[in-house]
């Protein structure tokens, strides 16, 4: 843990994601705690990560609205990497008090009231958030009665959307290139690659609705595929809850498939839903809604509110299986079955939220000198650095569950025979044909790695790429390619750093597969 970042005092590490860690650090000039957010080392060099990181900044202080987290400073460490000074978020996420327990529906329309009076804010300045999800709504303290729901006498909580690594100004949406956005929230448009207009996050915010009010989201979709082209949403009322006709169709408006078909703003999909609420003050937790939720707003938790000094405990990892993969006859490890469950994705959302494909597409020119290695039957082949080619296996190798004697090209490379099962200073990279007719919904997990990327799906949907961090020897990439219609390419990528991991991907070669 770092002492100092600028003139901030560090305290201690609140989150840490693929892109950034953040620390909770004191502002001693102004007596106060804040949040600094730093670009990780090892994506430093790449322009366009650097860039994403110092936009989200300029797009939060372009915004002045107590429901959107604030950037106070901004500047650059010793070692090149810029930070982000931020408002601190004492109180957790959206996400932490969901996984203790459910909201009164008092509670639920508060919190969809203060994040939409946020996202109104963004759209007035022109900007799209694009990942409005529980991970993303911040709670901090606020003093007694200085806006907090029902003017209460008790220091209580204020919502606030944190987290712009996937926004974009809405008059550059037209140039976006890259499907992102987390499944179960996501707009059908954004999902299918569309250019997103401010409906989208309004899409998710009527996700966002749906989760609080009914305690569950409408769909539980595995890939951004199955977010492009949703069913039906279900009923918004349960066994436990049940709401009047004018609320579902207030909801269910916000979640039309269309754009067009949506609301005209965020404020007035909020308006509808508070008058619709309102209209029945026999649901449980509406009385008294009209002078404010009151004692039905969240409270703050004492114990979260000092900024002292707190060692983040060490992550836990679990045995690492070993791997065989030099082997001239390799079998699929255990560790990397692609299984057919839900799309998995390592929590790091408070400090995450930069997308890795992005950065992995990047076109590096002026590249030293470097190795090109083959399988043996010349279907594969990849470039890598000269000290990565100490290690070769050039043999076929036998996927899961494909019967034996079915061997297809592969090739791996790196700076040892164990490249991918040690846990010192060791990088490479294995390629590998694999039979499937889709993407598969679960990449290869790595236990070792103390943060994951969220899985990126490329424009053309025939790819999907998850960036592991905080690795004991730097980072792991996970890409899976669909080459033709029954044919998959597994690629897996151990590196020091995200700039060589861009190299050795963009020297990846198919040849007479597609």
């Amino acid at each position: 843990m770092p002492s100092r970042l600028g003139r901030y005092a560090v305290r201690r590490r609140i989150g840490s994601g693929g892109f950034a860690t953040v620390w909770l650090a004191y502002d001693e000039q102004f007596d106060a705690p804040v949040a600094v957010k730093v670009l990780a080392d090892n994506w430093t060099e790449d322009h366009q990560v650097r860039t994403r990181f110092i936009e989200e900044g300029r797009y939060l202080r372009r915004v002045e609205s107590p429901h959107v987290v604030s950037v106070y400073d901004a500047g650059e460490l010793d070692d090149g990497r810029p930070y982000l000074v931020m408002s601190y978020a004492d109180q957790g996420t959206l996400a932490d008090r969901l996984e203790v327990a459910g909201m009164s529906v008092a509670q639920a329309l508060e919190v969809v009231r203060q994040v939409g009076a946020g996202l109104q804010a963004l759209h007035d300045r022109g900007i799209l958030h694009r990942d409005v999800k529980p991970a993303n709504v911040l709670f901090r303290t606020v003093d007694p009665g200085s806006g907090s729901p029902g003017g209460s006498d008790n220091a209580v909580l204020r919502a606030m959307l944190g987290d712009l690594g996937l926004g974009k100004a809405l008059d550059a949406s037209s140039r976006l290139t890259m499907i992102a956005g987390t499944p179960s929230f996501v707009a059908p448009e954004q999902a299918q690659g569309e250019s997103p207009e401010a409906a989208a996050d309004q899409y998710s915010l009527g996700v966002l609705a749906f989760l609080l009010l009914g305690g569950r989201t409408p769909w539980t979709h595995a890939s951004l595929s199955s977010a492009a082209d949703p069913p039906p949403p279900p009923p918004l009322s349960t066994e436990d809850r049940t709401f009047p006709a004018a609320v579902e169709d207030v909801v269910r408006q916000a979640l039309a498939p269309t754009p067009e078909d949506r609301w005209p703003s965020v404020t007035d999909f909020v308006d509808a839903l508070t008058a619709a609420l309102g209209d029945d003050t026999a649901i449980q937790g509406l009385e008294g809604l009209g002078a404010g939720a009151g004692a039905g707003w969240l409270t703050a938790d004492p114990d979260l509110t000092q900024p002292g000094a707190r060692p983040t405990p060490a992550p836990a990892f679990g045995p690492l299986p070993e791997l065989d993969l030099p082997a001239p006859k390799r079998r699929w490890p255990r560790r990397l079955a692609l299984g057919a469950g839900a799309l998995v994705a390592a929590a790091a959302a408070v400090a995450g939220g930069y997308v890795g494909g992005q950065a992995l597409e990047a076109q590096l020119a002026d590249a030293p000198t470097e190795v090109t290695v083959g399988d043996d039957t010349g279907a594969v082949q990849v470039t890598v650095p000269p000290g990565w080619a100490e290690a070769r296996s050039t043999a076929s190798w036998m996927p899961p569950n494909v019967g034996e004697g079915r061997e297809l090209p592969s090739v791996s490379v790196g700076t040892a025979p164990d490249w991918a099962t040690t846990r010192q200073a060791a990088q490479g990279v294995f390629v590998g044909v694999l039979p499937g007719t889709e993407l598969p919904d679960q990449v290869p997990q790595h236990l070792e790695c103390d943060a994951a990327g969220e899985p990126v799906y490329s424009t053309s949907g025939d790819s999907v790429t998850v960036v592991y961090t905080q690795c004991p020897d730097g980072l792991v990439v996970e890409r899976v390619i669909q080459v033709n219609q029954s044919q998959l390419v597994w690629v897996q990528i151990r590196s020091e750093d995200g700039a060589t991991a861009n190299r050795v991907l963009s020297g990846v070669r198919v040849l007479g597969l597609g």
